[in-house]
Order: structure tokens, then C-alpha cells, then sequence
């Protein structure tokens, strides 16, 4: 029977990544993310996964925040959309990261890389094709400053490898596929495409969710706020391009009048039923004229 718990839902994959007992997942992820050549062998989880009631904090931070042996500063989240302003609450975390390792008395030389990594099922990056994205402080020439601060981006939507070439896959692109289908596969068949005990270890945690009804509550319930977060956002664009396209009609027809007011600026005022109405009063205006 397929595992039928998707770690794309940000419950069930900070419950994967971020439970006590369970840091070699989390270290496994992180290696194949940040394919240093120095590995990382042991992690520290900043805030696990701690019991059941998430539904019940409006504000539950899923994000998952870890410290590895080097002393380097995690921060992990799941995003299955792109709301407005990602690309600076990403570069926030991540100098919020670095500056709050500091206390008074340390030195400068003591701060250690802060990483963020942001998981999407939505494409970011226009005009590039690129699975994982590693954004570090380069100058023009691609040489780079410090590697302090690190944003990596992997985007599931540029998978190219297949269940038929997976085993030849990078561990990015292997991470990238057991997120992306997880949910339809058996035990048995993870185990046969992952030979790593680490990704076996991760679909049992997905696997228990099922077993633990505060768990399978807390997962339901950020499932329907995924899908709703989903249909706002979307519903949010759509509507400003309804608005955007009403704002140039208007524009256009106000040209076409001689008219000068309400002006370009004065209309981001208005909401979508007072455009469609002066856009409407404005065709009307111009029909008459046009017919006497």
C-alpha cells in the first residue's frame, strides 16, 4: 500500500527532518543539498517536532532549525507556493541567521555560516533550468567574498531524473524524486529505489503519521491550508491582473475622451467593481460621442 502522506505538506516535512531519534534523515538531506566535501556527521536540531495541537497555534513556525558539528546555522522550509516577497524573506532568515549568533563580548571571526535552504513545488528562478540554485556573496567575476551567508534554492518543478535513471541520479536529484512521489510509493518500493537506509528510515516517519491520530490531525489540517494558501495566492494574481488590465482600458478610453481624471495613480485606489464600473461609464461616454 502506498505510504499516502505527502512530505510535500510542511507538517510532514518538518516531522521527517526534524524529529528527535531521526537526525541522520536530517544530515542525509543536508549533505546532499550542500554536497560540501567535508560531510556534515552530526546535527543538532534547534526546534523539533515537539507533540500534537499544531493546529491550534496560528502562528507554528514549520521551518527547521539545526546547528551542525562546525557549528554552521540551518534554516530548512518546505514552500508549495510563491508568495509576494519570498526572495527577501529568504535574504531576512538568513542575515537574521548570521547576526543573532552574536553576543556581547564575541568576535567577529567567531560567526559561523548560517544556510538557508528552501524547498519549492513552484517555480522561482525564471530563465533557468537548474534542480538546486546556490546563491552565495559573489562579485561580478564569480569569485566569492565569504561563504557565510548561503541561500540554496531546490526547485522539484526542474527534476529531469526518472524512476529509470534514478539510480545514476545525483543525491539532490534522488532527494528532489522521493519528495515529489513519496506519497505514491510503498515501503517496498522505496527500498528498492533508495538503497540508503536514510531515505527507507524517512518514508516509516511519514508512514507513522498515519498511526498517530494527533499526528494525521495535524497534518490534515495544514493539507487544507496548503490547498487554501494555494487557491489565495492564485486568486490574488488573478485578480491583479484583472485590475491591471482594467487600469489600461480605462487609460486608454480616458485618452480617447480628453479626459485626464481619476489619473493612473489615483486608480490603484480602486478595487476591481469600481474599475469594471468607470470602465463601463467610460465606454458608454464614448459610444455617445461617437454616434452624435
Amino acid at each position: 500500500m502506498p505510504i499516502g502522506i505527502s512530505p510535500l505538506v510542511d507538517f510532514a516535512f518538518k516531522l521527517m527532518l526534524a524529529s528527535r531519534g531521526h537526525e541522520r534523515v536530517t544530515i542525509h538531506f543536508l549533505n546532499a543539498i550542500l554536497g560540501d566535501k567535508v560531510k556534515i556527521v552530526s546535527i543538532e536540531i534547534e526546534n523539533p517536532y515537539v507533540g500534537p495541537n499544531f493546529e491550534k497555534d496560528k502562528w507554528v513556525v514549520l521551518d527547521i532549525l539545526a546547528t551542525d558539528e562546525r557549528g554552521r546555522k540551518f534554516n530548512i522550509e518546505m514552500q508549495t507556493s510563491i508568495p509576494p516577497g519570498l526572495r527577501q524573506r529568504l535574504a531576512f532568515y538568513d542575515a537574521r541567521l548570521y547576526v543573532e549568533q552574536m553576543r556581547q563580548g564575541d568576535q567577529y571571526h567567531e560567526l559561523r555560516p548560517a544556510i538557508v535552504i528552501c524547498v519549492l513545488d513552484k517555480p522561482l528562478l525564471t530563465g533557468c533550468d537548474n534542480l538546486h540554485t546556490d546563491f552565495r556573496l559573489r562579485d561580478e567575476f564569480g569569485r566569492v567574498f565569504t561563504d557565510d551567508l548561503q541561500i540554496h534554492i531546490l526547485e522539484l518543478t526542474k527534476l529531469t531524473a526518472t524512476r529509470e535513471n534514478l539510480q545514476s541520479a545525483t543525491a539532490a536529484e534522488r532527494w528532489s524524486f522521493f519528495l515529489l512521489n513519496a506519497e505514491n510509493l510503498t515501503l517496498i518500493e522505496i527500498r528498492e529505489l533508495f538503497p540508503e537506509p536514510e531515505f527507507a528510515e524517512a518514508a516509516g516517519v511519514l508512514e507513522m503519521i498515519k498511526d498517530n491520530p494527533d499526528q494525521m490531525s495535524d497534518y490534515i489540517s495544514r493539507l487544507k491550508y496548503k490547498l487554501d494558501e494555494g487557491w489565495r495566492i492564485e486568486s490574488t494574481r488573478a485578480e491583479a491582473l484583472k485590475e491591471g488590465e482594467l487600469v489600461g482600458q480605462i487609460v486608454i478610453l480616458q485618452e480617447l475622451l480628453g479626459l485626464t481624471e481619476p489619473g493612473r495613480k489615483d486608480l490603484s485606489t480602486y478595487d476591481a467593481i469600481q474599475l469594471n464600473d468607470l470602465c463601463s461609464q467610460l465606454r458608454l461616454q464614448l459610444r455617445s460621442r461617437q454616434s452624435s
